[in-house]
């Protein structure tokens, strides 16, 4: 039989959509209120996998995935998107929105992020929000699914999942010397 154990600590993550570098400024203040001081901001790339977001947002469109010094459980996931969605309005402009706010976690073997689009990958959570299994972690990298969005698929962002990833594992390890009062 199973024991059930609380899950381990997850490294927040959240992909933000932008046109205009200023609303990037005011997400990341907002993001920072709400989730705590960031520890990683990628540098901005062009998003020009899709044209779904540019009717409502404009073009071009700008990705920028921050991280969150502070590591979270990953139940905390349904919580974090309704919050991501509150920032979205207050900075939506006569009902566009400004940004498109993707949050999720980075966990030892896998990225998941969360949304509120039901799918057959995607169990459901709570309060209307599902997870998507986005990219596992094996043989060394991230690797997409059949699923992926190809955006997450591409390198570029995998190797910043990756990077995030590493300063998630090296928090574990800090925080295992925590626990056990000595150095490892």
């Amino acid at each position: 039989m199973s024991e059930p154990k609380d899950p381990e600590a997850v490294k927040l993550i959240v992909s933000i959509l932008f046109v205009q570098r200023n609303i990037f400024l005011e997400v990341a203040k907002a993001l920072v209120r709400e989730f705590g001081p960031l520890d990683f901001v990628s540098s901005a790339s062009p998003f020009t996998f899709t044209d779904y977001y540019e009717s409502e947002m404009g073009s071009p469109l700008w990705r920028r995935v921050v991280s969150f010094r502070n590591l979270i459980s990953p139940d905390a996931l349904p919580e974090i998107k309704l919050r991501t969605n509150m920032i979205e309005k207050a900075l939506s402009l006569e009902n566009r929105r400004q940004a498109n706010l993707d949050p999720g976690y980075i966990a030892r073997g896998h990225l998941i992020l969360a949304t509120g689009k039901a799918c057959a990958h995607r169990p459901y959570l709570r309060a209307g929000i599902y997870a998507d299994l986005t990219l596992l972690y094996t043989k060394g990298d991230f690797q997409p699914l059949a699923w992926t969005y190809p955006d997450y698929g591409e390198e570029r962002m995998r190797s910043i999942c990756k990077k995030i990833r590493e300063t998630y594992l090296f928090q574990l390890r800090e925080r295992q010397k925590d626990n056990l009062g000595c150095e490892l």
